[in-house]
């Protein structure tokens, strides 16, 4: 019996994003918020001249968190299922309506280290004597968090004694993943040689819980402050734009699964090539763009 060939059609507009798949490709799929309604067409084409017996027709929305040290064994957060067909005959090019009404999808997509959510719709024609056929459509969730009302500033000091006191300043520490990061590092006392200074990005991603926990250190940009050596009473600016860069929001505690955090990194190293370096954690959240930036990004329906 030939196979038949699913498509869908998803009728509202979305933004496109893309995704890197197991393979190591990367896909374009379309983007939803939660609450949205996720509505389409499923087709099923059966070869010319071939039939489709079947028990059923179902398709169904999954929310989905594969832990890599668990691989193959999916957590479902989100399952909503919609039957479309009662048992019978494909003879010919058939299509079914279907539609998920303001699913309520908590959590972003996320593909990390040691750990993968991702949204699934999953098409399922039930067979009797051989093997269901079944279909996958990955999409994408995004979800907008409002600038917060509280957003101090990071003060700091770091050194040596008697040999290195530096203190550094940045102007917040809440970011969205479009902002620029400034500030300024003060040179109160410097007794070494410093050859450079770098500021990174690192995100630190933490799976399982208690002696299961598995924690994975990126270093996601380098961003160099300083050449050559300071002198006391130096000040060196800091102006780092976030938007080059592969960033997440803050995830505290996704579904008692996993939890990303965000760190900036300064790091200087004198002249015999030994590394001091201060660590803060910082906060980003995903921002709401505005119609005149979104607008470039939104197409039609369809998929890309």
């Amino acid at each position: 019996m030939g196979r038949p060939e699913n498509r869908y059609k998803f009728l509202s507009l979305f933004i496109q994003n893309s995704i890197k798949k197991e393979n190591g490709k990367t896909a374009t799929v379309p983007v939803f918020l939660s609450q949205e309604t996720i509505s389409g067409e499923v087709v099923v084409e059966p070869i010319q001249g071939k039939k489709v017996e079947h028990n059923g027709v179902k398709i169904e929305l999954l929310g989905q968190i594969e832990l890599y040290f668990d691989r193959g064994n999916f957590y479902d957060f989100t399952s909503l299922v919609r039957e479309l067909d009662v048992p019978g005959e494909i003879y010919e090019r058939k299509t079914y309506p279907f539609e998920f009404s303001t699913v309520e999808m908590p959590y972003e997509s996320y593909n990390g280290v040691n750990v993968r959510l991702r949204y699934i719709l999953k098409v399922t024609i039930s067979r009797n004597y051989v093997s269901n056929i079944v279909e996958y459509q990955e999409f994408c969730v995004h979800n907008f968090t409002s600038p917060p009302t509280i957003n101090n500033s990071i003060k700091m000091e770091v050194g040596i004694e008697d040999c290195l006191h530096i203190e550094f300043e940045y102007n917040k520490s809440k970011y969205h993943l479009k902002d620029v990061i400034v500030g300024k590092i003060y040179f109160l006392l410097v007794r070494i040689k410093i050859k450079n200074m770098e500021l990174e990005i690192r995100r630190r991603e933490s799976t399982g819980s208690g002696p299961n926990t598995y924690v994975e250190t990126e270093t996601l940009a380098k961003f160099e402050l300083m050449d050559g050596a300071p002198v006391r009473g130096e000040s060196i600016p800091i102006r780092l734009f976030l938007s080059p860069y592969e960033l997440t929001p803050t995830y505290r505690n996704v579904n008692n699964k996993f939890g990303v955090k965000y760190y900036l990194n300064l790091v200087l190293v004198d002249e015999e090539d030994r590394r001091y370096f201060k660590q803060q954690e910082i906060t980003l959240y995903r921002l709401q763009e505005t119609s005149q930036d979104s607008s470039s990004v939104r197409t039609g329906p369809g998929k890309s």
